[in-house]
């Protein structure tokens, strides 16, 4: 095959397929450090945490005894009894074994869900800003993406109304992410209340509730869906891993907790896609869970509250930038709006959050995400699981970027003056 073959070849669904625009920043800041620049990458959503060592002893002790083989395809029997009892544990829901699925990530979870119950031109409605995975891998699996736009006035999450706006006869899923990426919002009980009130009118409508970032919080435990409106489990598939809470990314072990016939459809594409996932990660996550790691969960969140706390103070005090106060995960999303227009010191103009994150990157050596790719501009995404000093140099650079620029009009204004 040669390369004139291309795109021609390719499927409708690989075609609909975008590189996420997180690695592509990351890769950019990547490529600018191995040139020799000193480059202050907050683009990844990944903790700066080493794994426990007390995980890492137990993934040892697994190869020690052999776990080096095939486990079942929906994960073993051990650790969906942790996660079903875990689950029920915290919100008071009936779950068993038979309700969780294991995969290889969160990601492979939510692309499965839509692979199983998606034909073409089904429709799943997303909240904007959203995590760039959700409308993709709606596209890749054939369905609609109905993108909400959501409103800081709101926090950045769905209201009853826009909800009920958005459902129409093709609805297939609601998609709800709580902490959220990119926004840092939680929804409050009465919130999800609300929006259970709008989903019993469309009774056909699943839910995928994405709490990955469940136990990262700064004011008080996020509320659970299923705790607002346990009537609503036989349709609600949670997914959740040990990828942000434990600093376990690269285990890619993660899981999704739903009715069980969905979770057995689940189970069988995965049987085709992957098999089951690995058998040493899942020997990690399961240690996780039965308390290996005892204090590191906590640890962990006070020190991204901290982070957060001083992202929201040092970033809200540079002009042109609006920094709304995460409630959750270990995302800053900041409004930029003031700096569109604005002139570079060359001459340049920024023409939107693509352009900023460009200058940023460009002058101070700063790797952020724009808005855009969460699906509302003009904003930045910056990520604080990083070092403090990271995170102060950071400041500290981007201050400087924005303050070499030039507000939008002062040029006409300094002719006013000159004249």
């Amino acid at each position: 095959m040669t390369a004139s073959l291309f795109p021609g070849v390719l499927s409708r669904r690989a075609r609909r397929a975008e590189l996420s625009p997180i690695a592509a920043a990351g890769a950019r800041a990547a490529r600018l450090a191995a040139e020799g620049r000193s480059i202050v990458t907050l683009t990844s959503g990944e903790p700066d945490f080493d794994t426990p060592s007390s995980i890492k002893d137990a993934a040892g002790a697994a190869l020690e005894r052999g776990q080096t083989k095939y486990t079942p395809t929906a994960g073993t029997a051990a650790l969906r009894r942790a996660v079903a009892q875990g689950y029920g544990r915290r919100h008071g829901l009936d779950a068993d074994a038979s309700n969780v699925i294991v995969s290889n990530g969160g990601k492979q979870v939510i692309y499965l869900a839509l692979n199983a119950t998606l034909d073409e031109g089904d429709e799943v409605i997303v909240s904007a800003p959203y995590w760039p995975t959700f409308p993709d891998a709606v596209r890749i699996n054939g369905g609609t993406p109905v993108i909400v736009e959501t409103r800081a006035g709101d926090g950045f999450k769905l209201t009853p109304r826009a909800l009920r706006e958005a459902i129409t006869p093709r609805t297939k899923w609601l998609i709800l992410n709580s902490p959220a990426n990119p926004s840092g919002a939680v929804y409050g009980a009465d919130e999800l209340a609300a929006l259970a009130a709008v989903l019993r009118e469309a009774p056909r409508v699943l839910v995928l509730w994405d709490e990955m970032y469940e136990e990262i919080w700064f004011e008080q435990p996020p509320a659970h869906l299923l705790r607002a409106a346990p009537d609503l489990a036989h349709r609600v598939l949670a997914v959740n891993g040990v990828s942000k809470a434990y600093a376990m990314t690269g285990w890619r072990i993660g899981w999704g907790v739903g009715p069980k016939p969905l979770v057995h459809a689940l189970e069988a594409v995965q049987s085709q896609v992957s098999s089951g996932p690995s058998s040493v990660g899942q020997a990690a996550a399961l240690a996780a869970l039965e308390g290996a790691a005892d204090g590191f969960v906590e640890t962990a969140r006070l020190a991204y509250a901290r982070r957060a706390q001083r992202v929201v103070e040092g970033l809200g005090a540079i002009a042109g930038l609006r920094v709304h106060a995460p409630q959750g995960a270990f995302f800053a999303w900041i409004g930029v709006e003031d700096l569109i227009g604005a002139a570079r010191p060359d001459g340049g103009r920024i023409a939107d959050d693509d352009d900023l994150a460009d200058w940023l990157l460009e002058a101070e050596g700063v790797a952020v995400v724009r808005g855009a790719a969460y699906g509302l501009s003009p904003y930045l995404r910056l990520s604080f699981a990083a070092s403090d000093a990271d995170i102060e140099a950071a400041i500290a650079r981007i201050g400087r970027a924005v303050a070499a620029l030039a507000p939008a009009g002062s040029d006409a204004r300094r002719r006013e003056e000159a004249a």
